[in-house]
């Protein structure tokens, strides 16, 4: 049996507290408040919901609750967590910035989904609007495949389709993606009263709509249609996917502030190095070895201020003889960024290197060697002072400094793993002799 929304939110209790919702990456999107928790987390998954909630719903992926003694307390701990962590979706409908919507071009005889900056008075359906355009057209993707719609741009009515030359190769009709109005398949009244399932999807109607699938699906299946059936089917394991997809969490305020403490030492990082974006994604490089022999070097990956282990890698130095940390250190930014480009995979926001000048430049010779540019760094460990690119005398920063704390944190962890890895070599040498 599937499991619905409510059995992720059974355990939430009918007390206030503050919810924090969040995207695939962990990032904050949204912070609400509520007189009962389970009510209003609940209520992000049912038939009244407005398009507000439905835009935050195509983005999260976890909600986490605190518990606050009353409904005033609650007011406080919202307020202040927005004003620190500034959410992108509470941000969103204090500003003016014009957000962009989904249309569902109702004014055509064969509507289509699409994204529009404006709310116009044309007939059409809007619904949003949504925190980034990537959101969007993930969803809208996700839409046409699911119903079935049109994601052409050709303009054609029903008394007037396109000739059939110029369409009878469309690789969404042939694949069974696409309902073809453009070759008289549906006609216009059909192919708008599937939409209002699209509608009811938009306006965030989950329950209602499993509810017609379901009747669908049983009616279908009784008359043999089973390939019908079976297409059903596999939309109500879709939406219900959708649900799944999020899993709610009790947490406390020492937890999120935690968070914020590291929002923080980015937004001062970013500050005390004069970056152009957030350090969202951070590299640090060390490299370990014993009189030369079983040379590694470590690379681990922090982000959001946290350790991302899916991205740690670790390289046996191949092109270095003897002891040469500066050769060793080019040989492991080189393989990394190399591997990085060949595979068009994304940048970090911030590279670190464990030790000084020299590491530096050899990094830094890595990265022209490949010609591109990504800011860096290096932090030498016995007065942690922080080299930069172009710049002759270090940055010392405060002891107490958050960022400064963080680039340690980055740089011990790197050592931690380089020792680690070159400890493991060293033992299976030994066994082997």
């Amino acid at each position: 049996m599937q499991k619905t929304v409510n059995n992720y939110t059974e355990n939430i209790p009918h007390l206030p507290g503050v919810y924090i919702m969040r995207d695939s990456a962990a990032n904050i999107i949204y912070i609400g408040k509520a007189k009962d928790l389970k009510n209003r987390i609940t209520s992000y998954f049912h038939s009244d919901i407005n398009s507000k909630s439905a835009s935050i719903i195509s983005a999260m992926t976890t909600i986490n609750y605190i518990l606050c003694s009353s409904e005033r307390e609650a007011l406080l701990v919202e307020r202040e967590l927005i004003k620190k962590v500034q959410p992108h979706f509470n941000s969103m409908w204090k500003d003016d910035k014009s957000y962009p919507y989904i249309k569902l071009t109702m004014n055509e005889d064969f509507p289509r989904l699409i994204i529009s900056r404006k709310l116009l008075n044309d007939g059409g359906l809007y619904f949003g609007p949504y925190p980034q355009i990537t959101y969007i057209k993930k969803l809208i993707f996700w839409l046409n495949k699911i119903f079935k719609i049109r994601p052409c741009k050709m303009s054609f009515s029903q008394n007037l389709l396109p000739d059939i030359s110029k369409v009878k190769s469309c690789l969404y009709y042939h694949t069974d993606l696409c309902y073809a109005p453009c070759m008289g398949h549906i006609s216009s009244k059909v192919y708008k009263n599937n939409l209002k399932e699209t509608e009811l999807f938009l306006k965030g109607k989950f329950n209602k709509l499993e509810k017609i699938w379901e009747k669908q699906m049983l009616l279908e299946s009784k008359n043999q249609e089973y390939e019908k059936a079976k297409e059903i089917r596999d939309r109500l394991f879709a939406i219900k996917s959708m649900a799944e997809r999020v899993t709610v969490t009790e947490i406390n305020i020492e937890e999120i502030n935690q968070y914020i403490s590291k929002t923080d030492a980015l937004q001062e990082l970013k500050q005390v190095l004069k970056l152009k974006s957030l350090p969202v994604v951070i590299e640090c490089f060390d490299i370990s070895n014993t009189s030369g022999t079983n040379p590694v070097a470590s690379m681990v990956k922090f982000t959001n201020g946290k350790p991302d282990k899916s991205g740690y890698r670790k390289f046996k130095i191949e092109t270095v003889s003897g002891i040469n940390d500066f050769a060793m250190m080019k040989e492991a930014v080189f393989r990394r960024y190399s591997s990085i480009v060949r595979k068009n995979e994304k940048f970090p926001d911030l590279i670190v290197v464990d030790g000084g000048k020299g590491q530096l430049a050899s990094a830094e010779a890595a990265l022209n060697e490949i010609g591109i540019y990504i800011p860096l760094i290096s932090l030498a460990k016995q007065n942690e002072e922080i080299f930069m690119t172009g710049k002759s005398k270090p940055l010392i920063l405060g002891k107490n400094l958050l960022a400064l704390r963080l680039l340690q944190a980055v740089r011990d962890e790197a050592h931690r793993f380089a020792i680690t890895f070159h400890k493991q070599l060293r033992a299976k040498d030994f066994l082997q002799k």
